[in-house]
């Protein structure tokens, strides 16, 4: 079956969801395919606590908020209480609901595009040609493998913390987490409560200090790009960098305060400043792991919290066309004050918006500063 729009949104997550109550309200011709809050409910661990708090909602128009939703479904929610994974999601499709987006719960297998629109062809059969294509993909496709560490561990002992989310599977092992920020620290703290016999993490730098981290000026910054969108890029290559060592301090040098007590336990053990540097299969089928410090640890399997890079040209349903036609710098697409990429009519949001638009944009405090500007871009198009 064939369906036409004037601008199809591929990804049902935040970013696009945001986006699409924006173009809703305004009566705008869209169509969003992709399966709700997917990537939040496949691959983050039940039990996880968000290190944002409510003022990071995703309705652009500020209507239907956290704080809103918590109140009227959580009476005794305070405030400085971390909210959980499942009140998320939970959010995200009362914000669904009450915003009345309507989603097509399937992927788009190839992109391709004419003279005249894109095509998107669809695991349901389906295709849906459009005049404009957002990409709101997320951290789908962009989970990072570091070369140098799947190049000594052997096949299917290592999983990426996006895929290891069952942590009952993890019962009575010895795991080594690889990663020193929020996601390691809280995977371990879930493993053990899961009860997994001991948990290693090993990171390079120090360990990080627990305390609250501070993202209020991150959130002065975004909602201030809603009306100054070139700001980021008008800094020097100095002053990117600063905002860029600035947020991955605040991100990678402070965990929650709320894991202190779960992760200083005798099932953890922490080596900071240290690399795996040697992996040998032993005898009884573990691992034998050797650091950078020269300590030796036996395990049972390895779980990358390595986080997340952007890199375009792993977009699997990209014609070639398209992605030749994509001009990227770092893996990241270059994009317009509109996050219109370089081929016409293809917008990206979210994490893929951060050479063009700051890292601030792999987080959710972006959703409504994207969903402005890229939805008045969309809306000025089609007067």
């Amino acid at each position: 079956m064939n369906h036409s729009t004037r601008t199809l949104i591929v990804g049902a997550g935040p970013f696009g969801l945001g986006l699409a109550a924006y173009l809703q309200r305004r009566g705008y011709d869209y169509q969003l395919v992709g399966k709700p809050m997917e990537f939040w409910k496949q691959h983050m661990p039940q039990g996880m606590l968000l290190r944002s708090n409510a003022n990071w909602y995703i309705d652009p128009d500020h209507q239907w908020t956290i704080e809103a939703f918590l109140t009227l479904h959580y009476p005794h929610w305070l405030p400085t209480t971390p909210i959980s994974r499942e009140q998320y999601i939970a959010y995200v499709d009362w914000f669904r609901q009450k915003a009345g987006i309507p989603v097509t719960p399937a992927y788009v297998q190839h992109l391709l595009q004419d003279e005249r629109s894109f095509t998107a062809e669809l695991t349901n059969g389906h295709t849906i040609q459009a005049q404009n294509v957002v990409l709101a993909t997320g951290f789908q496709y962009v989970a990072f493998y570091p070369d140098k560490l799947t190049a000594i561990l052997p096949a299917g002992r290592f999983q990426h913390t996006c895929d290891a989310v069952n942590m009952d599977a993890y019962r009575g092992k010895r795991i080594l987490l690889i990663g020193g920020r929020q996601s390691a620290f809280e995977s371990a703290a879930l493993l053990r409560e899961a009860g997994a016999q001991h948990i290693h993490i090993s990171y390079r730098h120090e360990t990080p200090r627990f305390e609250d981290a501070d993202w209020s000026w991150v959130e002065t910054i975004v909602e201030h790009m809603a009306g100054q969108p070139d700001w980021f890029r008008s800094l020097s290559p100095e002053q990117q960098e600063y905002y860029r060592y600035k947020l991955w301090a605040e991100g990678r040098l402070k965990v929650e305060p709320w894991l202190e007590k779960r992760i200083c336990q005798p099932e953890v053990s922490l080596h900071p400043r240290t690399e795996v540097v040697s992996v040998s299969l032993q005898a009884d089928h573990s691992l034998r792991i050797g650091l950078s410090s020269g300590k030796q640890i036996d395990l049972d399997d390895v779980i990358l919290a390595t986080g997340y890079q952007v890199n375009a040209a792993r977009l699997p349903f990209l014609s070639p066309s398209i992605q030749k036609a994509l001009t990227t710098q770092s893996g990241y697409p270059l994009l317009d004050l509109q996050f219109q990429s370089s081929v016409p009519g293809l917008y990206f949001s979210s994490f893929a918006a951060g050479q063009s638009f700051g890292p601030f944009f792999g987080f959710t405090v972006g959703v409504r500063t994207a969903a402005r500007l890229i939805g008045d871009a969309l809306l000025a198009t089609a007067n």
